[in-house]
């Protein structure tokens, strides 16, 4: 018969101390770099409508008719502009004058686009694997 009052491991405290072990070696060494999805890619500066998501050509400045060729919403509104935020007294960042509707063509002079930063898709990065088993090892490569 045992002296533990209960069978349970790691009821006394020499049982806790044994299954502890200490470090197994030195600390991996860490590869020099960014790290993280997509750090050190390329990107691009794109220009987007916010109802449909269509990419809109950047270089040209957005006139007060201009309007998505997909969805044909008006491109010079609150929504699309940078200073728009839904939380802003206003919802505008900037001291603009109150526009009643933030979805319609409007003639505020403080607009800019929101424009954001995503992954180019040209060349210059690492090519992608073609078949799905040397895409999946890719994954787990170090």
């Amino acid at each position: 018969m045992s002296d533990r009052k209960y069978g349970q491991r790691g009821y006394m405290e020499d049982d806790r101390e044994r299954g502890r072990s200490g470090p197994k070696g030195p600390p991996r060494e860490r590869p020099l770099g960014p790290r993280g999805r997509g750090l050190g890619k390329p990107t691009a500066t794109v220009f987007r409508c916010a109802v449909c998501g269509e990419r809109q050509p950047s270089d040209t400045v957005v006139a007060l008719d201009t309007a998505c060729w997909k969805c044909a919403t008006d491109l010079h509104s609150c929504t699309h502009c940078r200073f728009f935020n839904t939380s802003a007294p206003g919802e505008c960042r900037e001291r603009a004058p109150y526009v009643a509707s933030k979805a319609k063509r409007n003639s505020c002079e403080q607009f800019l686009t929101k424009e954001s930063q995503e992954f180019s898709r040209g060349g210059g990065g690492e090519e992608t694997p073609s078949d799905a088993k040397a895409a999946f090892d890719a994954l787990f490569k170090l």
